[in-house]
């Protein structure tokens, strides 16, 4: 027995040069690979093997990333290379080098991923892995779903939920003696009730709007997890939890399909989507063709799953950004109150309608000025899936991940950028959002670009417009509070916490 444990360690000893040698030429082979890729470009002279820089970003992603664009402001380039699990990354600083990204979405240039790990978080069936006719023609289909009588029924929805959780807010500070509490949770919250409420409504029951929340929060924390997909992790459980939210919005289609059928009218997103695609699918029955593609009910819930992402995370860190801004900003408050006051009162016992939101004309450029100024989704990242030449001087590697920077494009050609500034979208002398429109990329560009924009600004205007007119509020500020992280958008750091006070005589309630 002693001899034989003598043997294997013996063995062990004698292969250990060989393992050390094996480590030592895969770690050499690493570092050329991705010096070969770097080329020029700036970036860290040795990479920690296959993890690379993974640690910092996850440890703290708003020095990871603002190290990466400072990095490609001072080389001069508009560029930084490192590397993240494996895979060679190019950060993207520089707008114009931003737009020729999304311009090359298509199958032999680049393709959106969403998230490094997209395809295995969200599944293959997803309208932003989606290229040429074949997308054009579903965005075609999506159009109907944000035209101005769409909007105007989502309008009215919106108002009723912001204003149900506004007086939950209200009633939990008078409860806990009016002490100031962080809204980014609350903010979260709201939304996602809107997004259930104006996507598909009157198709979810109660039990199945918690059963979406709990799998909603477990999509947005294996978001920010490492991608391990076993048993017990996170991200295996967010992967698990899409599963079940697009399931559940595929039976909201059906039942919406039904509902439309039966000559309902629409009263949110998915009876506007489906009652264009039943006459299509009807006309296609007609003349003896099969159905159109992508309208099957579970595929359908896919692309919903991809509006409720676009839509619930992002627009919680704009109304956190608002709310922050128009208390640093008293004379932009006080002018967004007297626009609101001029065409709706908390008293009047009716929602805004889609008229009086179009009349806030200041009020619009408040939430552009938000959005330019603090961009919720600060990286977009592609994939290539062929070589492509970005520059005269540096080609970007097949499978590189490429992390276009909107933040950074917030800050490049507008006059005084770093200054919260509505007026650059209000003045007709300035016109800034036409001056420096290649600029303002916190929607994207290209055929990629988010379809639904308008239905965002509106949300935030709408949020704007009743908090201030039935709020009073006031930020508790502390060192750093402003501060950007990650949640997966940026908010401000501390959850933007605010003192909130009823301000209006009479709630309004509608």
């Amino acid at each position: 027995m002693a001899a034989e444990s003598l043997s294997g360690f013996l063995d062990i000893r004698a292969a250990a040069p060989f393992l050390v040698a094996a480590v030592a030429f895969y770690f050499l082979v690493e570092q050329l690979s991705y010096h070969r890729k770097k080329g020029p470009l700036p970036g860290p002279p040795l990479v920690v093997p296959f993890l690379g820089s993974v640690a910092h970003m996850i440890r703290d992603p708003t020095g990871y990333w603002d190290g990466q664009a400072a990095r490609a402001k001072k080389s001069g380039a508009g560029l930084a290379a490192d590397f993240l699990v494996g895979r060679f990354i190019v950060f993207i600083r520089d707008s114009e080098l931003s737009q020729r990204v999304f311009a090359n979405v298509r199958p032999d240039a680049f393709h959106l991923i969403g998230h490094p790990f997209g395809k295995r978080l969200f599944g293959e069936h997803n309208l932003i892995y989606m290229f040429g006719e074949d997308h054009k023609d579903l965005r075609r289909r999506i159009a109907p779903n944000f035209t101005p009588r769409a909007l105007s029924t989502y309008a009215a929805l919106q108002q009723s939920v912001i204003l149900a959780h506004l007086r939950r807010w209200l009633d939990r500070s008078a409860a806990e003696g009016k002490r100031a509490f962080p809204i980014r949770v609350p903010c979260r919250d709201m939304n996602l009730e809107t997004s259930q409420t104006v996507f598909v409504g009157p198709y979810l029951s109660e039990a199945a709007r918690r059963r979406f929340e709990r799998d909603y929060n477990l999509f947005n924390v294996g978001l920010m997890a490492l991608p391990v997909d076993l048993p017990g992790f996170a991200f295996r459980r967010a992967r698990q939890g899409v599963a079940r939210l697009v399931l559940t919005l595929g039976e909201c289609a059906r039942e919406s399909k039904a509902r439309m059928r039966a000559g309902g009218e629409p009263e949110c997103l998915v009876d506007y989507w489906m009652q264009d695609t039943l006459r299509e699918m009807e006309e296609a029955a007609a003349a003896g063709r099969p159905p159109p593609a992508h309208t099957d009910d579970e595929e359908i819930g896919g692309f919903m799953f991809d509006f409720l992402f676009a839509a619930q995370d992002a627009s919680t860190s704009s109304l956190c950004w608002a709310v922050s801004a128009l208390d640093s900003h008293p004379d932009v408050l006080a002018r967004v109150r007297a626009e609101v006051a001029a065409v709706w009162s908390p008293e009047s016992g009716e929602p805004m309608t889609a008229e009086k939101i179009q009349a806030m004309r200041y009020t619009q450029a408040v939430a552009r000025e938000v959005v330019r100024h603090r961009p919720p989704a600060t990286l977009v990242p592609h994939i290539a899936g062929e070589a492509f030449r970005l520059t005269e001087w540096y080609t970007v590697p097949k499978g590189a991940i490429v992390f276009p920077s909107v933040y950074e494009s917030s800050f490049q050609g507008f006059p005084e950028a770093e200054a919260f500034d509505p007026e650059r979208f209000f003045s007709e002398e300035r016109r800034e959002d036409v001056a420096f429109k290649r600029n303002f990329l916190a929607f994207g560009a290209g055929p990629h670009q988010c379809v639904g924009q308008r239905y965002a600004l509106n949300h935030l205007v709408l949020f704007m417009a009743l908090f201030v007119s039935v709020v009073d509020f006031r930020r508790e500020r502390t060192p750093g509070c402003d501060d950007p992280v990650y949640m997966p958008t940026i908010v401000p750091k501390d959850g933007c916490v605010v003192h909130l006070a009823q301000r209006c005589a009479k709630f309004p309630s509608f």
